[in-house]
């Protein structure tokens, strides 16, 4: 019996000595865009984001990586009054405009010849700029009248980050890997505001990210 279960747990985690070579590289990255509007469009909010990624071995199963990239966001707002004589439009717009650069470590734990399990510790850094504009149109009668305000106030954000995740290799050239759930730590500073610290730690089955990577293999 116990012969038998250790000749299926070799089955199941599929035992090997395989190892990514020292000296391997591979590229991947994300890109993504999103919009969603409430109250009849009069509330809108979108987000675009890009980033490629590149992966150096450095030791086998071991590498060493960098991310660097784009991302945006930008909420709109719009409501109207309307009084006896004249009809107010307020439009308020906020974008936050940030350029992504991303360390990061990666250690790999062969499963089977084609399956591995890996965990990544990243440094994600965001150099940014929070845009606000706050403009008004006013009718009364055959007049029109408008107005607007703006301000812009730069940002830095660095986090620490850990991802557990796998890595299926479909050839030697191609693999699809998905990570589950993060655990980490946020650090936001406005240029003249106070720093806001955020925690996330929890493996959540509803924050799973799915993607593909191009390795040239050794």
């Amino acid at each position: 019996m116990k012969k038998l279960l250790i000749a299926s747990a070799v089955a199941l985690f599929g035992l090997s000595n395989a190892q990514i070579a020292k000296g391997t590289v591979y590229l991947s990255g994300s890109v993504g865009y999103s919009q969603e509007e409430t109250n009849n469009g009069n509330s809108k909010s979108e987000n675009f984001n890009v980033l490629p990624t590149a992966g150096f071995f450095v030791a086998p199963n071991f590498a060493v990586g960098l991310g660097v990239g784009f991302q945006t966001q930008k909420d709109t707002s719009i409501t109207t009054t309307i009084n006896p004589l004249s009809t107010t439009v307020n439009t308020f717009e906020t974008k936050n405009p940030a350029f992504v650069v991303a360390p990061f470590a990666r250690k790999y734990w062969t499963l089977s010849d084609k399956l591995y399990f890996f965990g990544q510790l990243a440094v994600p850094m965001q150099f940014g700029k929070t845009e606000v504009e706050n403009s008004s149109v006013t009718t009364t009668g055959t007049t029109t009248s408008t107005s607007s305000v703006s301000s812009e106030a730069k940002y830095t954000s660095v986090g620490v980050t850990v991802k557990p995740g796998l890595d299926y290799f479909l050839n030697k050239n191609w693999t699809i890997e998905a990570t589950i759930g993060e655990f980490g730590y946020n650090n936001f500073k406005p240029k003249d505001g106070d720093a806001t610290n955020n925690y996330s730690f929890g493996l959540n089955l509803a924050n799973v990210g799915i993607g593909v990577k191009y390795v040239f293999a050794k």
